[in-house]
């Protein structure tokens, strides 16, 4: 019996490990494009932590797999010395007859449950950690099919695996490309849950493609044609602004970050109906700047490139949405999506120039590399006095203050209604994408609006940048219930302490699932933690 050894953690990919360990060639493609993916099958399931004296424990799945190998399995993890540690497995071939390859990953302690000083639900990332890494192994191996063990929480398994096997390799070869295998809940009866898993892992894999699209192919106008292409098969309503009616309507903010650009802006409405049309909906504003490159205060070279992220508020929204449809949430959403690029050149909005609003406001664009408080801020207003929400969510990469201060940990947020934080901390606890509050005061208000020549300034005096772009934001809600996200640590390219379901120096697609696990919380009425 040939058996193949692996080990997964949070520092190092499964095939980093692999190879570390001289089980896969240099060459992945080569391994993959010999192998006949489609035929080969692999099943994942998970080993929990031993106790004391107590040996490791399989998953119930793991349970019925050895019960039907009559106890090899058990054996084997006896010899190997498997301790259930998180992420630390084994691969093992030609066990039985029905699969290839069975791969078995620690899931730590047995029981974990939801830790308040975390503020996360350990038992749940728990198994998407060990879905990740068993699927992707699999995956490695040239698995077709993978099935994967719902550990208790089929849900979240489906997460796990489902954003661990994705890729975006659109620009390889085909002979190049990482096979991605499809999966399959392997014994357990929650379908539906394993479903709906599937449902908001697509969803964020989704906002990563969107995302990880170099800036060339996709501009504002293929932005639009990808968010009809893959809301109108849902029934989700799409409407297309272009230039024309923009300038009509007088949406000057987004005009003079679009102006640089020889790509016209574009606004998108989307509706989405899910329960009594005359019922408010929620609305959700996200930032679409698909490359930002700082307008005539250029970003320094280096990294430049990670800026076409900053259209993810925009992609986010359209996944969300995507997500809510195929759920079938029984909710009202609006979204406003303006789309346009930040480039510099003779036409570029230039430092210190004043922009007069639609509420008859002036804001002063004193630095046009604080972009997305600038161009929201006219969307924001016409997505109020259109739609009468019940609920304003914009949500974008705005400000690096929040990468100084969380890093990748937690998404930035700021509301001005506590419930409404409450429920979003709930989420993020769920989906293991969590959020947190800073600080929405007078204080940062005054340092964006007491100036003497013009009413408002898009970035404010001072160093917290984060909190301030929100301040300026806010002051588009005046009367509205109103909810900030800024991704700009969390929803471009993934690098530091990156769980196993995603991979480093690649787009994340965070925060998809917590926005769309709010939004069920909402529309089915879930009390706050």
């Amino acid at each position: 019996m040939s058996r193949l050894q692996f080990i997964g953690s949070w520092r190092r990919s499964a095939l980093e490990l692999l190879r570390f360990h001289g089980a896969l060639p240099q060459s992945l493609h080569c391994l993959q494009v010999r192998t006949k993916c489609d035929e080969m099958r692999g099943v994942a399931v998970g080993l929990y932590e031993k106790e004391g004296d107590h040996p490791p424990k399989l998953s119930a799945g793991g349970d019925e797999f050895d019960r039907l190998g009559g106890g090899k399995l058990t054996d084997l993890i006896r010899e190997s010395a498997l301790t259930g540690e998180l992420g630390i497995g084994r691969l093992y071939h030609n066990i039985g007859t029905e699969y290839n390859c069975l791969a078995v990953v620690g899931l730590g302690r047995e029981g974990a449950g939801y830790n308040h000083e975390e503020v996360i639900d350990e038992g749940m990332e728990n198994v998407r950690v060990c879905a990740a890494v068993g699927a992707r192994a699999l995956q490695l191996q040239g698995c077709g099919e993978v099935h994967v063990d719902g550990m208790d929480y089929a849900e979240q398994a489906a997460e796990g695996s489902a954003l661990a096997v994705w890729r975006y390799n659109m620009n390889r070869r085909k002979r190049d490309r990482t096979h991605i295998p499809k999966l399959e809940l392997y014994h357990s009866s929650d379908t539906e849950a394993w479903t709906r898993g599937l449902f908001k892992a697509e969803s964020q894999n989704l906002t990563r493609r969107l995302c990880d699209t170099p800036a060339n192919e996709m501009t504002p106008l293929i932005f639009a044609q990808a968010a009809v292409d893959a809301l109108c098969p849902c029934g989700v309503t799409v409407e297309v602004r272009t230039m024309d009616w923009i300038e009509d309507k007088g949406l000057a903010s987004l005009l003079t970050i679009a102006k640089g650009s020889c790509e016209p802006p574009v606004l998108l409405e989307i509706n989405y109906c899910g329960t009594a049309p005359e019922d408010k909906p929620v609305l959700l504003v996200g930032k679409g700047l698909t490359f930002h490159s700082g307008g005539l205060c250029l970003k320094p070279k280096r990294g430049m490139d990670e800026y076409r992220g900053t259209v993810s508020g925009a992609a986010l929204v359209v996944a969300t949405i995507r997500a809510a449809s195929a759920l079938s949430l029984p909710i009202n959403l609006s979204a406003v999506l303006p789309l346009c690029e930040n480039l510099p050149s003779g036409m570029a909005v230039k430092p210190g120039d004043v922009v007069t609003l639609l509420n008859g406001r002036t804001m002063r664009v004193m630095d046009p590399g604080v972009a997305g408080t600038v161009m929201l801020a006219d969307p924001l207003l016409y997505g109020q006095a259109t739609f009468k929400p019940r609920l304003v969510i914009d949500v974008g990469s705005m400000a690096t203050g929040v990468t100084s201060a969380l890093g990748g940990s937690a998404t930035g947020l700021w509301t001005n209604n506590s419930f409404l934080w409450k429920q979003f901390q709930k989420a993020g606890g769920y989906s293991g994408d969590r959020l947190w509050r800073l600080p929405l005061w007078i204080y940062f208000k005054h340092l964006v609006t007491k100036f003497g020549n013009f009413d408002m300034c898009n970035k404010g005096r001072g160093p917290a940048s984060s909190c301030l772009a929100a301040a300026v934001l806010h002051e588009m809600v005046p009367c509205s219930d109103w909810v900030h996200l800024d991704t700009h640590g969390t929803g471009m390219l993934a690098k530091d302490g990156v769980p196993p379901y995603l991979l480093k120096d690649r787009m994340s697609g965070r925060p998809t699932r917590t926005l769309i696990q709010f939004l069920y919380q909402l529309a089915c009425k879930c009390p706050a933690a």
